[in-house]
């Protein structure tokens, strides 16, 4: 009776704090890196958060970037609007997960993005 007590102690305590988040800290902005396909090009674009830069013919908005706290070089998340020039309509609006771009990347004939890091300056 006190094993099975104390098994499904340590398991409650253990579910709980599977279930606890990390903490998380907001970047001013965000390292994003760019590729042209047809040139093999990479260019890397500063953002800060709310900003909206030209990359070829794409407009690219940073909304926000989150990362672990106390490590902003470490696995950053960045939410990212992409739209072609002259169009409203996104073709890309998200969260880009640095560790793993591909999880949910731009589609995109010509350009990919991806995040790099965030920013805290």
């Amino acid at each position: 009776m006190i094993r099975a007590l104390a098994l499904a102690l340590s398991l409650a305590v253990s579910f709980t704090q599977a279930q606890a988040a990390d903490p998380v800290s907001t970047g001013t902005g965000a390292m994003l890196r760019g590729l042209d396909k047809v040139t093999g090009k990479p260019t890397d674009l500063p953002l800060k958060s709310g900003e909206t830069i030209a990359y070829g013919w794409l407009q690219v908005t940073l909304g926000e970037c989150r990362y672990p706290s106390g490590n902003p070089s470490g696995d950053a998340y960045a939410w990212i609007v992409v739209r072609e020039r002259n169009n409203e309509v996104p073709i890309f609006e998200g969260w880009m997960i640095a560790s793993s771009p591909a999880l949910d990347a731009l589609d995109h004939s010509r350009f990919d993005v991806w995040v790099i890091r965030c920013t805290t300056e």
